[in-house]
């Protein structure tokens, strides 16, 4: 069992993580282009071979692919399987943006901190199909036989996300005590 105190700063961190990109305008022009940039990839990769198809064509059809699958994955899975990529792509846009500020900071010494991000991104999955992003590196057919068609790796990839922005914090403070501030 975790302690209290552990648990209330984990829950701090995480509310200074997710707050970070919105105190300035850089951070939230950036988080509104990653969220819609990881959005968009994601969309494409519930079918990845009607998207290849489609914008092979031609990027003209960008449009008509995109609010084709987003009614394809509203179809399918409901508001459920939709929220599940929106929060997909706004936890990506704030770990982007946070681990930008934190390389910017205190450079290449913290990309220990960003280890959770990597399995994260790759294990996002859509809604329709769970492939997500590994679909496009192949791997569909070996996530369709997992139980809930891949439902449980979406969690585990929001899951991961959440627990890399409670344990970074906000990016200029340090969240560790030393024995001075004891």
């Amino acid at each position: 069992m975790l302690p209290r105190d552990s648990i209330r700063g984990y829950l701090t961190n995480l509310s200074e993580a997710v707050s970070y990109p919105f105190e300035t305008w850089r951070g939230t022009i950036g988080l509104v282009l990653v969220t819609v940039a990881t959005y968009v990839l994601l969309i494409l990769s519930t079918m990845p071979e009607f998207s290849l198809q489609m914008l092979g064509d031609g990027l003209h059809w960008f449009e008509y692919v995109v609010v084709s699958l987003t009614e394809t994955v509203y179809r399918t899975d409901g508001w459920t399987g939709l929220g599940v990529i929106v929060l997909y792509a706004l936890l990506s846009g704030v770990a982007v943006v946070n681990a930008v500020a934190q390389l910017r900071l205190v450079g290449l010494s913290s990309l220990t901190d960003l280890s959770a991000v990597v399995p994260g991104l790759l294990a996002s999955g859509c809604a329709s199909c769970g492939a997500g992003l590994l679909g496009f590196l192949g791997f569909a057919g070996g996530l369709a036989a997992l139980p809930y068609d891949g439902a449980l790796l979406r969690v585990g990839g929001l899951a991961l996300l959440l627990f890399f922005l409670g344990r970074a914090g906000h990016p200029e403070r340090c969240t560790f005590t030393t024995e001075a501030t004891q």
